[in-house]
Formats: C-alpha cells, sequence, structure tokens
C-alpha cells in the first residue's frame, strides 16, 4: 500500500515573496486609482510624474523593508524606479507627502514602527497573500 505524501508547505521565504508580490500590486493599483482614476497609470507619490502601472514600484517610507514596516499600507506608496531605487526614495518629499495624506506625526509614527521586530508566521502570510488578492479584485485588478 502507498502511502500519500503530504504537500510540502512553502517556506516562510517563498511565502514572504508571495505576499510581497500581492502587496505590491495592490499598493500600486491603490495608488493608480487615487492620482488618475485609471489601474493603467498612476503618479510617484515623490515627483508626481505619471507613469504606467507596470513602471511603477511600491516604494517604502522608511527605507530597508524590515519585517516591522514591509507591508505597511500608509508607508508604502506607489514610486518611480527613479525616485525609489536611483534617489534613495526622496525621503524628504515622502516626508511632506505622508504628512499631508496622514497628518502630522504620522511619519514619526512610521519611523517608530519600523524599528519594532515582527516574525511572520506560514498562517500570517498565507492570510496577507488572500487579503490583499481580494483587494485587488475589489479595485478592479486581475491578480498576476
Amino acid at each position: 500500500m502507498k502511502m500519500k505524501k503530504t504537500p510540502k508547505r512553502e517556506s516562510i521565504k517563498k511565502l514572504k515573496a508571495r505576499a510581497w508580490v500581492s502587496f505590491s500590486r495592490y499598493i500600486r493599483l491603490r495608488d493608480c486609482l487615487i492620482t488618475t482614476g485609471s489601474p493603467e497609470y498612476g503618479e510617484c507619490i515623490t515627483c508626481d510624474r505619471q507613469l504606467p502601472f507596470s513602471q511603477l514600484q511600491a516604494g517604502h517610507f522608511v527605507a530597508d523593508r524590515h519585517n516591522a514596516n514591509l507591508f505597511s499600507e500608509r508607508g508604502v506608496h506607489a514610486q518611480c524606479v527613479s525616485c525609489n531605487c536611483y534617489h534613495g526614495g526622496r525621503p524628504l518629499e515622502y516626508r511632506r507627502q505622508i504628512i499631508r495624506l496622514y497628518g502630522e506625526g504620522v511619519d514619526e509614527e512610521l519611523e517608530a514602527e519600523a524599528k519594532s521586530i515582527k516574525k511572520y508566521t506560514t498562517y500570517d502570510l498565507e492570510e496577507l497573500i488572500k487579503y490583499y488578492q481580494e483587494q485587488i479584485e475589489k479595485l478592479g485588478g486581475v491578480e498576476k
């Protein structure tokens, strides 16, 4: 009699990567809809350039994507490659935009949040993937 193999669970690293793909897609779609009303184009939070969805990244206000702020909806926004990668995220302009969007002190809250420690479990990451895929569908996007 053959024993059935239990499906191998994905590693935390792979699940985190999958969760990031869904989260990033959600952030960019959310910001495209907010800034232009279209899922196809959006504005960079730091330079206001309008770019196609595929040319936007999900840029962090607090650099060094630590676990605590990795999936922070208030701390991650659509950003062009130039601002996000080549200009260090343009932290001064990003701070101004965070304060404009969420109010005084939120920038400091996000910085404090980034210093905390967050450990994700398999369950946490699976739930994040499911949640962000649902959010993408609600916004009219298609999860790829």
